[in-house]
Order: structure tokens, then sequence, then C-alpha cells
């Protein structure tokens, strides 16, 4: 249940991400962005705000976790402040051994994928995120998003 308590707090985050998702690209976009996460349902989950700032594009949206305590799974939503009204994304699952790994089915431009969280490199003060899609059922896959965090700290 204690799986992401590392991400409560503020986070300063340099992101990552192909220009086109699934479509052959090498070209990658760098911006940076912050993360504010709290605990939530006394600790069997958390809420993180995050602002990314694109250029001519900048957006905020909210991550959603929760643990299941039977199942020993957490499950991730992603609300995407662009179009706040749409439902929720499918829930990614998984669980964190050595690193942390979440997978959901999920569609991309109408066609079905496969989406991939990873949660690595952590330490109090940074972590690592990759999301990745792949496109067919998980043989392969395409690494479009990479977040590195920084612990904001109080004077920030």
């Amino acid at each position: 249940m204690h799986d992401f308590d590392f991400l409560v707090g503020d986070w300063q985050v340099h992101h990552r991400r192909l220009k086109e998702r699934l479509a052959g690209s090498t070209e990658w976009i760098e911006f940076d962005g912050t993360q504010s996460t709290r605990l939530a349902l006394d600790g069997a989950g958390n809420v993180s705000d995050n602002w990314f700032d694109i250029p001519g594009n900048a957006y905020r949206g909210v991550s959603v976790r929760a643990f299941d305590a039977k199942s020993r799974l957490w499950a991730i939503w992603w609300l995407d402040g662009r179009d706040p009204i749409r439902a929720l994304d499918p829930p990614l699952k998984g669980r964190f051994e050595n690193a942390g790994t979440f997978f959901a089915d999920d569609t991309f431009n109408g066609r079905p994928i496969r989406v991939r969280y990873i949660w690595s490199q952590i330490t109090p003060t940074s972590a690592h995120w990759e999301q990745a899609f792949s496109p067919d059922g998980g043989r392969t896959w395409e690494t479009n998003w990479i977040s590195d965090f920084s612990r904001r700290t109080a004077h920030e």
C-alpha cells in the first residue's frame, strides 16, 4: 500500500515526448513541468496534479492511483485537462517488483494498443517514469514519453 509514498510532495519534472506516436518518429519534444502529489483514501491512494509546460500547448492533467489490498495491484487513471469531461482512460494495473510496471489495453487513433508505464530509479529526491505503446499486443514497444522527476525544495 505504500509503494507510491515516494511520490508524495512537489516535483519539478523534465519531459521528453515523441513528436508523433506509433508513426516511426524519432523526433523528441522536450519541456518542463511540475507535479504535486497528495495521499487519498487513508493512504490507499493518491492524486497528482500535473502541469505540462509544452510551448504553445501547455495543459494540466490529473493522475489518480488506488491500491487494491486483495489483488495487491495498483490501478492508475489519467484525466486530461484538454478534454476534462471525457471519461477517464482505462486504468493501468500493476505492482512494484524492483520497478513499478503497469499495463492497460486502450486505443490510439482508433486502433487497439497496449500501454505500459514503468517507474524506476526511485530515490528520496528523484524518480524516472516512462510510457510505451505496443500496437501488437506487447510483442514490441515504442517508448514515447520519458519523465525525470526532481523533488522541489520548500523555497522553490
